[in-house]
């Protein structure tokens, strides 16, 4: 069993080493652990650090991609060295490196695919009343969108089996850890959470730049999920709006025709079908969304054969070579 410990990083140099020197050695079930840095167009020194300190691996990335794109150049490399678990953690750590074995046990025991770290946000003193509200109310709405349970969905301390880093898939260029608990959701992964603990703040976040940017960035990137995931859900709410007011609008000019003959509210008539043809093109595009967004599943599970043969866990019948088994692609 190999673990692979990736980390992103950029301008990281004043922590990075703190980080490392935090990880752990050795772990009950996991036969060998690597270190995997991804340097995101860094202008200081975090390479040399990791050199120096000895990880086995380094992404390097000549400008900064930002961190979805590092997370998923981190996975892609992390499954070719063969890794069976991937734990991601962030550079400036926040996460205490013990809590790793916390992370993993769930997959080794086989009861999950995805572990998410559950930090005491209430406990963590950096945080501002404000900032632990709106990581809460985040985590809220992930948890409606996705359908899962994950109380720390802005959590970047999370572990990957081999498996569910395949289907790994992030489209925005902000974070990845809302949409691929919406997308882990949506696909009826094995997903769960673990309480873990938190060091002492070393660097303000970059995330978080600004409370109104963080709260327009996580709710455009929760929002493009949904549509991808579950489109048909919200056309179909944003439809359901539009009749119910067209309705409503189309019920008055009724009452008013029969009160006085509808002399003078032809205007209301005018609204309430504008308002009823938004409403069914809304519900349309719901469907045809939802027609797209079948396509794409369909898509991924090809991405994921196609991984499985480059990565060679199918032979050229399309036979899982580590499970042994014989079934065919399907």
């Amino acid at each position: 069993m190999k673990l692979i410990i990736q980390i992103p990083c950029y301008n990281e140099a004043a922590t990075l080493q703190a980080t490392l020197d935090d990880l752990p050695k050795s772990i009950e079930g996991i036969d060998v652990i690597e270190y995997l840095i991804i340097n995101d167009g860094s202008e200081d020194n975090t390479e040399r650090i990791a050199r120096e300190w000895g990880v086995d691996y380094i992404v390097h990335h000549k400008r900064n991609l930002g961190l979805a794109k590092g997370f998923l150049a981190g996975i892609d490399l992390a499954l070719r060295q063969g890794a069976d678990i991937i734990v991601n953690t962030d550079a400036d750590n926040q996460y205490c490196g013990a809590d790793i074995e916390k992370l993993v046990r769930p997959i080794l025991e086989k009861k999950a695919d995805i572990v998410i770290g559950e930090r005491p946000i209430d406990e963590i003193e950096e945080f501002s009343w404000l900032k632990k509200k709106l990581q809460k109310f985040g985590s809220w709405v992930v948890r409606i969108a996705s359908k899962t349970d994950i109380p720390d969905a802005p959590s970047g301390f999370r572990a990957f089996s081999r498996k569910a880093a395949m289907r790994m898939n992030v489209n925005n260029e902000y974070t990845y850890t809302l949409e691929t608990i919406v997308q882990a959701g949506r696909n009826k992964m094995a997903i769960t959470s673990v309480p873990i603990r938190t060091n002492p703040e070393m660097r303000d976040s970059r995330l978080m730049k600004s409370v109104w940017g963080y709260i327009k960035k996580s709710f455009l990137t929760i929002l493009r999920a949904l549509l991808m995931y579950r489109p048909l859900m919200v056309f179909t709410s944003i439809s359901a709006v539009f009749l119910l007011l067209g309705g409503g609008v189309g019920v008055r000019f009724v009452v008013c025709y029969f009160e006085d003959g509808g002399s003078g509210h032809v205007q209301s008539l005018i609204f309430a079908i504008l308002l009823i043809v938004i409403g069914v093109q809304s519900l349309m595009l719901g469907f045809l969304a939802d027609v797209i967004s079948a396509n794409r599943k369909l898509l991924e599970d090809v991405q994921f054969r196609v991984k499985k043969l480059e990565l060679g866990l199918l032979d050229a019948e399309g036979q899982d070579k580590r499970k042994g088994n014989t079934r065919g692609m399907k």
